[in-house]
């Protein structure tokens, strides 16, 4: 036991002394007795309260809390007198004073994982101070206003909507269609920052990247909208969506796989192919459009993501998949087939799951291998018709010449080697 309380009382000495670097590095140029605290101080400070809180648990919890309130009061009477002589009236040293022995104490009497981490983040938000003030001075009004609609929306409004069918065949999920409209208007936060950080090809790049490994139909519907507001990006648009849904079929054959690992070998030959294609078609848009003035375009985005048009994105995602489960009901599943062709109009995870996981003892390998690669030929075609329903008909016939191109490798490849 008394091992144990050395250790922690260590790691409390250890954040204090973590933090007080930081702070006697940012106050290296001040003479002695010209500050509050500094690198022993703040070492001092995690120990102490390491010290207080293992004498709060042989004595009583109260102690910890009136040690706690005497150095806050001594600490920032010290503070208050060194503000009002130098007329520097930042609270952050205090702060990063009783950070300290919180999480001395915090190390005696809790988790120490937690408590470590708590002491790299706080001096890594101490360190960062210039960073973190340049970059606030950056943001707009606009795009604060659409992070919070975006936590509100996820953090807010999601647990409270009921994650189960509301209608008589299943397909419409409030929960599920909510957290769709997130990821469409995560998308588009994710790409306008992205664009702002990078510019237009390499922020494209790293949306379709992370679209694709979320929701490619999302993805291509925020990149097709892109390229009507902006007619002049269209080969770097169709770009981003043939490679949000190269990384789709990586993800298919992930899943699919890490359920299943019989259906590995005869899913990466005809997935394999059809991402070739749509990889080689990306990688000659990007380089063809590498270039500066009319060929790569300068994107202008005037807010991170519109709502209205993500829920509206949403409920069409919502009416096609109740189509579908309609269309189910009323003719019936004469074949897997027909139903994975059905669920790939708007989705292709669902699918691929329930059929990685028959394949196991259901149906056979070969039948639920076609039937993934049905469901995912028809969620490229679909995307496909949205880049021309959405975009602009330039984006619409690359995005559809390479899908036709990257359906009729997969397609071969399962000929060949089925």
């Amino acid at each position: 036991m008394n091992n144990d309380v050395l250790y922690r009382l260590a790691i409390a000495l250890a954040i204090g002394l973590l933090i007080g670097l930081e702070r006697g590095w940012r106050q290296r140029e001040e003479a002695e007795g010209e500050r509050t605290a500094g690198f022993r101080t703040y070492t001092l400070s995690g120990l102490l309260g390491g010290l207080s809180a293992a004498l709060a648990a042989h004595t009583s919890p109260v102690f910890l809390g009136f040690s706690f309130l005497a150095f806050a009061i001594g600490f920032g009477a010290f503070a208050w007198l060194e503000a009002k002589t130098e007329r520097n009236f930042s609270v952050t040293g205090v702060i990063a004073g009783m950070l300290a022995f919180a999480l001395g104490a915090y190390a005696v009497l809790g988790d120490l994982q937690v408590a470590i981490a708590a002491g790299v983040t706080v001096t890594l938000i101490l360190a960062l101070k210039q960073p973190l003030h340049s970059w606030l001075r950056t943001l707009t009004w606009i795009e604060i206003r659409a992070a919070l609609i975006l936590l509100a929306m996820t953090f807010l409004a999601l647990p409270l909507l009921p994650d189960r069918p509301i209608d008589p065949w299943g397909a419409i999920n409030p929960a599920e269609i909510w957290l769709l409209a997130i990821i469409i208007a995560g998308i588009s936060f994710v790409g306008y920052i992205a664009m702002r950080v990078l510019g237009s090809q390499s922020g494209i790049a790293l949306v379709a990247l992370a679209g694709g490994l979320a929701s490619s139909t999302a993805t291509t519907m925020t990149l097709a909208r892109l390229a009507r507001e902006h007619p002049a990006a269209s080969p770097l648009v169709a770009a981003g969506i043939l490679l949000s849904g190269s990384v789709m079929l990586v993800r298919v054959l992930v899943v699919a796989s890490g359920l299943n690992v019989n259906l590995f070998v005869p899913l990466l030959w005809p997935l394999g192919a059809a991402a070739f294609v749509l990889l080689a078609v990306t990688a000659v848009l990007f380089f063809v459009n590498r270039g500066g003035g009319a060929t790569r375009p300068d994107l202008k985005i005037s807010t991170p993501f519109d709502l209205g048009t993500a829920l509206k994105l949403a409920g069409l995602i919502a009416v096609i998949s109740l189509l579908a489960k309609w269309l189910i009901a009323t003719v019936g599943e004469s074949a897997l087939t027909i139903l994975a062709a059905l669920s790939g109009i708007a989705d292709v995870d669902a699918i691929t799951l329930s059929l990685a996981r028959l394949a196991r003892d259901s149906i056979t390998i070969v039948t639920a291998t076609e039937s993934i690669a049905i469901a995912v030929a028809v969620n490229t075609a679909v995307k496909a018709g949205m880049a021309f329903g959405l975009g602009t008909s330039k984006v619409g016939w690359i995005v559809s010449g390479a899908s036709a191109a990257a359906i009729g490798a997969g397609t071969a490849a399962f000929l060949i080697f089925s």
